[in-house]
């Protein structure tokens, strides 16, 4: 793929210049989009992604919109925490980072990582867990820090405040499972926020969802679903109602950029959220359980062998 984006409809978006974005997943689908809009805007944007020949297509295709933008390249396999902990230290000598997005992501496999964890719980959420405190020291150096996590409408899937077990040892319809590490993107959020405030740290963490978006992993969702009831619902559900990934992106560079409180949700305005322009929205019950966001953050901790101060 080359070449600029779509134009995003429906907002402005303002100049960041001076400010470094780090984007997970920046060389498809959303991440992409919003690596180009933040190179637009002037900021200095550092690709993150698992090809090295795909963040050099994408660093080569924004800059050939963009001359002069200030891109750097950053490997990471989210399947891999040796990986994330190489990326972590790799990414020392980008100096202080403004904005972290965590981005990237799975819909589907049924698998278990090089580590032994559940594959879509390690993409999904515990290696970004772990990343986002390796950062953690970079990011306190810039005066308004912060966290997006880039969740998912199939967390309203998960009507209880348990994100499942790290290491499958059941077995439970994919997309419900998606649907757990999309819940504790949320959890992780509003746990992030709740810590940053007592700590006095300064980080904002906010949360998006892109609504209904034609990307690759809407591609994966509906071969997860794999016939069933599940996907003639997700079937019925898109008929009409896809949105580009442009547009798609607009959620998560209103979490990223715009002046909230912390803890916010961006979404779409449209029709069950899946699609419109981006506004503030309420997380679900399950996402604003703060006894199971602290039960999973301590978790995680435990899983990836860091804990935050």
């Amino acid at each position: 793929m080359s070449g600029a984006p779509a134009r995003r409809p429906g907002w402005s978006l303002q100049k960041q210049a001076g400010r470094t974005f780090l984007i997970t997943g920046a060389t498809s689908g959303i991440g992409r989009e919003a690596a180009f809009a933040l190179a637009s805007a002037g900021a200095r944007v550092v690709l993150a992604g698992r090809s090295p020949e795909k963040l050099a297509a994408t660093a080569a295709a924004i800059g050939q919109s963009h001359p002069g933008a200030e891109l750097e390249r950053l490997v990471i396999d989210l399947a891999s925490l040796d990986s994330v902990r190489a990326a972590g230290a790799d990414a020392q000598r980008l100096g202080q980072i403004d904005v972290l997005v965590n981005n990237a992501g799975l819909m589907g496999g049924t698998g278990r990582s090089v580590d032994g964890l559940d594959l879509m719980a390690q993409t999904n959420h515990f290696a970004p867990f772990l990343f986002t405190g390796l950062l953690l020291p970079q990011l306190l150096q810039g005066e308004r820090p912060r966290v997006v996590n880039v969740a998912s409408l199939a967390h309203l899937l998960v009507r209880r405040a348990h994100v499942g077990d790290p290491y499958r040892r059941r077995r439970e319809p994919q997309l419900r499972s998606y649907g757990r590490t999309k819940l504790a993107n949320l959890l992780t959020t509003l746990e992030l926020q709740r810590r940053s405030d007592r700590a006095g740290l300064g980080v904002l963490a906010t949360a998006a969802h892109p609504g209904v978006a034609a990307t690759n992993l809407l591609h994966n969702g509906r071969e997860i679903a794999d016939g069933s009831r599940a996907a003639r619902l997700l079937d019925a559900a898109l008929a009409g109602t896809t949105q580009s990934a442009a547009a798609g992106a607009a959620p998560t560079l209103v979490a990223a950029t715009a002046d909230l409180p912390g803890g916010s949700y961006v979404g779409p305005d449209g029709f069950l959220a899946l699609r419109g322009r981006p506004v503030v929205q309420r997380p679900s019950r399950a996402a604003r359980n703060e006894a199971s966001a602290a039960a999973l953050w301590d978790l995680s901790e435990r899983v990836v062998g860091l804990s935050w101060p």
